[in-house]
């Protein structure tokens, strides 16, 4: 039973990276692996019963990730029907090629952290595409969007998923990770921000408009300004309330994020009650549930469920010995992970991680766990295929793979390792 699930995990996983060159969508096969994995669990296994106990036991964790997502993402949804995001963009603007790279990549950090590192990718390429002419300048800030995206989401436990996934199974918390990943996260940006700022000669900076040049902004009503802030301020400020709400009530994340959405549901109708059902229909929450990325979820789903098939069966926990024997250093072999998920999915991989290390070896913010939410979220930048932000960008930009790793991959390597040893000399000072 052991070689014939890992046989269909490894099928399953070549046919999810291989999802452009077969033209079948990653979702779909990530769905069947997932089932198969366990029907075949249960056909080979003497008691049908313990499997299907153990199947409602994973099912109950992936629903609290899956729940948490589906809540986020319809609230950035809902923000973003308003042009919410535009309060904050509007005010990005600059002659200085040098300057707007710094604005735009903080900003986006800082944006990855609160909301995700995904949506945060698609807002700031779209305020990139506004504010540089240059193509081959833009493509390069589009680059630098998907490391800041990425470094941006590790340190939060809502701003990539992967981080989420080890914040809900409670392997991370709040304040610790926020606090020991903060700086490395932050490192991993500015080393390749500053290499790159630095290559760009004098004669480059004046290709950017003003805010009144070359950028036409349409008219906005005192309402709909209005309608933008208040949007912007409650699932904003309600997405930062979630982890608060966990510390309070020790209830799951999911719960808090459910909160969220119910009450910027009960503000949109409210904002729009006076208008008719035409007219109010794109700023609906139904509207807005109906344009979530139904598919990622999906092949969470799948994905989780495979996972949860082969550390079920002990596979997971094999391959951690086994690692562990021929590797050793605990620190490598994170940072080997982390520098996998630059050409696979981190999501799989960091299940995979949670289902082979044991929380009573390794307890709640133990160093595996922080350095594993830094190497998994960050290392996703080192090529444009490695994260979801990755992937979205290089659609909206038409980046090519080559092209990103002539231009971006070293840099982002570079970031990488500083944070990586930023994060360790750290841990060693606090020991």
């Amino acid at each position: 039973m052991t070689l014939t699930l890992i046989l269909l995990f490894v099928v399953g996983y070549a046919l999810i990276t291989l999802e452009h060159p077969i033209k079948i969508n990653k979702t779909a096969t990530a769905l069947i692996t997932g089932v198969i994995c366990w029907a075949v669990y249960a056909l080979l296994s003497p008691e049908a019963e313990t499997v299907v106990e153990h199947l409602s036991e994973h099912l109950s964790s992936i629903a609290e990730i899956l729940f948490f997502l589906m809540g986020a993402m319809t609230v950035v949804e809902l923000i973003d029907a308003h042009d919410g995001f535009t309060v904050i963009t509007d005010r990005v603007a600059s002659r200085n090629t040098r300057v707007l790279f710094w604005l735009i990549s903080l900003l986006t950090f800082f944006m990855s952290a609160i909301l995700d590192n995904l949506t945060s990718a698609i807002v700031m390429v779209s305020v990139s595409r506004k504010l540089i002419r240059n193509n081959e300048q833009r493509q390069i800030m589009a680059g630098m969007i998907i490391v800041a995206a990425n470094s941006g989401g590790a340190w939060s436990p809502i701003g990539d998923v992967t981080t989420t996934m080890l914040w809900i199974g409670g392997q991370i918390t709040t304040v610790k990770i926020m606090t020991s990943l903060l700086l490395p996260s932050l490192v991993s940006l500015l080393v390749p921000l500053l290499i790159l700022t630095l290559r760009f000669k004098p004669e480059e900076q004046a290709t950017i408009p003003t805010a009144t040049q070359g950028i036409s902004r349409p008219y906005v009503t005192q309402e709909a300004r209005r309608d933008r802030r208040i949007m912007l301020a409650v699932g904003l400020g309600g997405m930062l309330y979630v982890p608060i709400f966990k510390t309070i009530t020790h209830l799951p994340p999911y719960m808090g994020t459910m909160l969220v959405l119910g009450v910027i549901w009960v503000v949109s109708e409210i904002l729009h009650s006076d208008k008719d059902d035409a007219e109010r229909q794109k700023f609906t929450p139904a509207y807005a549930l109906s344009r979530i990325d139904t598919p990622s979820i999906l092949f969470f789903l799948g994905i989780l469920l495979a996972v949860g098939a082969l550390e079920t069966t002990g596979i997971l926990r094999q391959l951690a010995e086994s690692l562990s024997r021929s590797v050793g250093n605990l620190d490598i072999i994170v940072m080997l992970i982390g520098l996998a998920s630059a050409i696979v999915d981190n999501v799989p991989i960091v299940a995979a991680a949670m289902g082979m290390y044991d929380m009573q070896t390794f307890p709640a913010d133990s160093k595996l766990w922080e350095f594993l939410a830094y190497c998994a979220g960050t290392g996703g930048s080192i090529l444009v295929i490695g994260s979801a932000a990755g992937v979205a960008v290089m659609g909206l930009e038409k980046l090519e793979f080559g092209w990103y790793l002539r231009k971006i991959s070293w840099l982002a390597l570079i970031g990488y390792v500083a944070g990586a040893l930023v994060y360790l000399a750290e841990f060693l000072l606090m020991e």
